[in-house]
């Protein structure tokens, strides 16, 4: 079951593309956007991230952090990261394969991959806007516009 508005966004901890840590406890204080793509290095998910990249002042304006999350390891992330410039955090649900994935109810077995979901969530740690979409449907990204406004 996916995570609902108004619910608490369960903590995680995972690896960066530099093999950093980052928890989503660490984050509290500030809005956080927690996007899931599927994979690296594809069509729709590098124009989503690079779409995110060109407009991060809307995040960060609005005192928001991004954090976006793939099953994939952490070297490839870095190898994209690297590639397409993207300068906020790139985390690695690769093992336990997909476990943040699972528990945000957004995990594709087949693939072995998350859905295109995102969760805005709030400084106090509770989901105040998602959208979900399968893997092969972007994402609009006047959504975030939208759910950021309406956190202030």
């Amino acid at each position: 079951m996916t995570i609902a508005v108004g619910e608490l966004a369960p903590d995680f901890t995972l690896k960066n593309q530099h093999g950093q840590e980052v928890s989503l406890s660490g984050l509290r204080g500030k809005p956080v956007a927690v996007v899931f793509f599927p994979f690296a290095f594809t069509g729709i998910c590098t124009g989503e991230l690079c779409e995110i990249r060109d407009n991060l002042s809307v995040f960060t304006e609005q005192g928001a952090v991004v954090v976006a999350i793939s099953c994939d390891p952490v070297f490839s992330n870095r190898v994209f990261s690297d590639q397409e410039g993207y300068t906020f955090d790139i985390l690695s649900d690769f093992w336990p394969h997909g476990a943040v994935s699972q528990a945000y109810g957004v995990f594709e077995p087949g693939p072995g991959a998350a859905r295109r979901a995102t969760f805005l969530i709030d400084a106090d740690g509770i989901v105040r806007w998602t959208v979900n979409n399968p893997l092969g449907e972007a994402r609009d990204f006047a959504g975030y516009k939208e759910a950021l406004a309406a956190l202030n």
